[in-house]
């Protein structure tokens, strides 16, 4: 998008970039979430040439497809934490097999024989 200058106003304002470059949570670029993404398109339309105005349908397009990103980066932070978890479960049942081998060869070791957690209570007969 391209500006004219009109009333004699000079192209070289202060612009607003330099705020924009880092997000607002103090991150480079590739960190610019919705609120810097709200700041930039009202500084657009503050500059924007009241005679030549960006087409609605472009701004429609910008929002839609950030929007868009911002879906897929909630799916891939959701993504992230469910392989955390997938991990860990794999994590929990390699020590429960490992402590289940251990059990095991204690019980075969003892003699005793494996009960399902209940304790032998009938005295043995004669």
């Amino acid at each position: 998008m391209t500006t004219t200058p009109i009333n004699g106003a000079s192209a070289s304002s202060p612009a607003p970039a330099p705020a924009l470059a880092q997000s607002s949570s103090g991150g480079a670029l590739s960190s610019l979430d919705q609120n810097d993404f709200l700041r930039l398109m009202t500084v657009q339309m503050q500059h924007q040439d009241p005679f030549d105005p960006v087409d609605q349908k472009e701004m429609l397009a910008q929002m839609a497809q950030f929007s868009s990103l911002a879906g897929i980066a909630e799916v891939n932070e959701n993504l992230q934490a469910l392989s955390g978890l997938a991990e860990m479960n794999a994590n929990l049942q390699s020590i429960a097999s490992k402590l289940d081998a251990v059990l095991a060869a204690q019980q075969a070791t003892s003699g005793n024989p494996a009960t399902d957690g209940e304790a032998d209570t009938h005295p043995p007969q004669e």
